[in-house]
């Protein structure tokens, strides 16, 4: 298999077991060249530490880019995260458009929301930024809430197969070629993914874990990244990143010190084992 080179777009969270601290190490590990650009630089992630620290990297962006541009240096797909701010993301669109080669895909994980409302620092404007984003993604990865934003549905705690299946349509309508909706859950035992590509919707149930963990929707991110750079379809690639995130998930319950982030190191292993790398 031909080694890959990929561009993440993500900010950093010092501490705190998310975006780029969980990109960098999962797809290295699945045999794949991280670059990186970090949007902005956060002492913590903002879910549950008071005071955090943030700088926005906004402006360095357009300077690397022509760093990079002169350099010649290209991508095998581009994975964008956690952004912070609205103007940023032109200038992701603008390095979607020149610096992928030829089919590389463009994976958009519109990190700005979850149970219903928005992340700290977040507003209606940044949604409709978002939308422009959404538009150029090959492969889109928001959950229920984000799904809910960027359409105009009704966000909604109990729903069935017909409500996903209007915001899978309704988010392709935006313009993203395939969608991976996450933390779709039917029942209170299972949870899952919905996987829809413009024809049918399928879907991936597994059992549902309470007591949830910071950073699993950027750990999910990076895993499924991993796994489509490694050959695997969509729907395969989501699988096997939904079954690394359990795990991650049961090796970090029973630590009630470790209440901030997913321990995502201890199950690495297994994710190179179901990629066929081990």
């Amino acid at each position: 298999m031909d080694y890959k080179r990929i561009l993440t777009i993500q900010d950093i969270s010092c501490v705190g077991q998310c975006s780029l601290t969980v990109a960098l190490p999962i797809i290295s590990a699945c045999g794949v060249e991280t670059c990186i650009l970090p949007s902005a630089v956060l002492s913590t992630h903002t879910g549950g530490f008071k005071g955090f620290t943030f700088r926005d990297l906004t402006e360095d962006i357009p300077g690397i880019r022509k760093r990079w541009q002169a350099e010649g240096i290209l991508f095998d797909a581009v994975y964008t995260g956690y952004l912070g701010s609205a103007k940023q993301i032109d200038y992701v669109k603008d390095i979607i458009a020149a610096m992928r080669r030829p089919g590389a895909p463009a994976v958009v994980d519109p990190a700005m929301a979850d149970n219903g409302r928005l992340y700290t620092g977040f507003d209606a404007a940044f949604v409709e930024a978002m939308k422009t984003l959404i538009a150029v993604g090959d492969v889109v990865l928001p959950n229920i809430t984000e799904a809910c934003l960027l359409t105009g549905a009704e966000y909604r705690e109990r729903y069935d197969e017909a409500y996903v299946l209007d915001l899978a349509r309704r988010l392709y309508a935006l313009g993203a070629k395939t969608v991976v909706l996450t933390g779709v859950s039917y029942k209170p035992e299972t949870t899952g993914v919905a996987i829809y590509d413009g024809k049918a919707l399928r879907y991936y149930e597994h059992r549902h874990l309470n007591g949830g963990c910071h950073g699993t929707g950027d750990i999910y991110a990076s895993a499924f990244v991993g796994g489509l750079m490694n050959g695997f379809a969509v729907y395969d690639a989501a699988r096997i990143a939904a079954d690394y995130t359990v795990r991650c998930i049961e090796n970090t319950q029973g630590d009630p010190d470790h209440w901030y982030g997913a321990k995502f190191e201890t199950a690495l292993p297994e994710l190179i084992q179901m990629l066929g790398r081990a």
